[in-house]
Parts: structure tokens; sequence; C-alpha cells
């Protein structure tokens, strides 16, 4: 009586430490994301600030937490009596596993690649301020800097405006080719026409014919021009 009481027993401990562990996976997740984002700020501050440090403390307490439940449920494994029961839930168990390690790589990585943005922000920063004092304290030479870059504009502009009078020159060209091959078109059509027999001839009869239109076209609407006018 004892022994099947304690079955379904050992069944809820086990699914609510394993609902336990999936919970402390998500929320672990959550703060990753949220931790994630303090490398890929614009300007990352030299030390680390409270809300960072606070996102970090809490995913360390979340992985201990993950640890504790994940061997609560080991010594209950050990104790499970069932041997099909048990190989599911050594799977299960096998897979906590694997992602608290896989968790814990990437707080590792993460903290990494944050300390390196730090690092690379505060070098900059150091950089930008040698400068700066450099510049103070040699106005002679921050003068020559700016005369330097202002000659480096001006060289790039001088290379542009090149640019632009290439191409226009390379478009004038070619209007200037097509000019040429539309004459030489021009001239080879009327030498063809001058060699036919009679198609002088035939082109002065239809250009007579379009003058005749024309003129009996304007004469016929003068006349209803007229006729209107009359009757008005």
């Amino acid at each position: 009586m004892s022994a099947s009481a304690s079955a379904p027993s050992a069944s809820g401990g086990w699914a609510q430490l394993r609902q336990q562990a999936r919970t402390l996976e998500t929320q672990t997740e959550n703060l990753f994301h949220t931790y994630s984002q303090f490398s890929a700020a614009a300007t990352i501050p030299p030390d680390p600030t409270d809300e960072e440090r606070q996102t970090e403390s809490k995913i360390g307490e979340l992985l201990e937490k993950r640890e504790s439940t994940i061997a609560q449920l080991s010594r209950l494994l050990d104790s499970e009596a069932s041997l099909t029961s048990s190989a599911l839930k050594q799977n299960n168990l096998s897979l906590l596993r694997e992602k608290l390690s896989s968790h814990r790589r990437d707080l590792g990585r993460l903290r990494g690649a944050l300390q390196q943005a730090r690092d690379r922000a505060n070098l900059l920063t150091n950089v930008r301020s040698d400068i700066d004092q450099y510049r103070a304290n040699n106005p002679e030479a921050a003068e020559a800097e700016y005369m330097l870059n202002e000659r480096n504009r001006i060289d790039n502009s001088h290379s542009m405006a090149d640019s632009v009078l290439s191409q226009a020159y390379a478009v004038n060209d070619s209007f200037n080719l097509q000019r040429e091959t539309l004459a030489s078109i021009n001239r080879r059509i009327t030498l063809a026409a001058s060699q036919v027999p009679g198609i002088n001839s035939l082109i002065g009869r239809i250009s007579a014919k379009k003058r005749r239109d024309g003129i009996i076209m304007g004469c016929f609407i003068a006349t209803c021009f007229l006729v209107f006018w009359w009757f008005m």
C-alpha cells in the first residue's frame, strides 16, 4: 500500500521539478536577451551600470537554481523503480543538463563580448581625448591638420568634377557619332533615290497630291465658314 502511494507522489514531484526547471530556462533566456543588448548599445559606459550588474547577477542565480533543481531530479530518478519511465526521464534530465551547460557557455561568451566592446569604447575615448589634448597644446599642428583636411576635400571635389566632365564629353562624342551616322544614312537614301528611274517623279507627284489635298481642304473649310457666317 505504501509503495503504490509513493509512486504517484514521486511522479508528481518529478513533473513539478521538471516544470520548474523549464520555467527557469525561459527566465534565463529572457535575461540573456536583455544582457546582450548592453554590448550592442551605441554608447557603452566605461564601467558596468547597475542594471548590467543586476542582470548578470540574476542570470547567475537562475543558473544556480537550475543546477539545484537538476540535482533534485537526478536524486529522484535514482530512486525510481520503473525502468521504462526511468529511461524517458533520463533523457529529459540529459536535455536539461545540456541546456544548462549551453547557457553557462553563453553567459561567458556574452560577458567576454561585452568586455571587449567596453575596452574598445574606452580605447576610442582615450584616443579622442589624447587627440583633443594634443590639438589644444599644439594649435599650429591643429591648424596644419585642418588645412590638410581642407586640401583633401578640395582634391576630392576636383576629382568628382573631372569625372562629371569626362562623362559629359563621352555623351557629347556619342551624340556627334549618332549625328554623323544619321547624315550618312540620309546621303545614302538620297543617292539611292536619284539612281532609281522614276523615283523623283513619283516623289514629286506625291508632294503635289498632298498640296492639292491641302488646298481642297482649305477651300472646303473656308466655304463652310462663309455659309455659317451668312446664316448667322
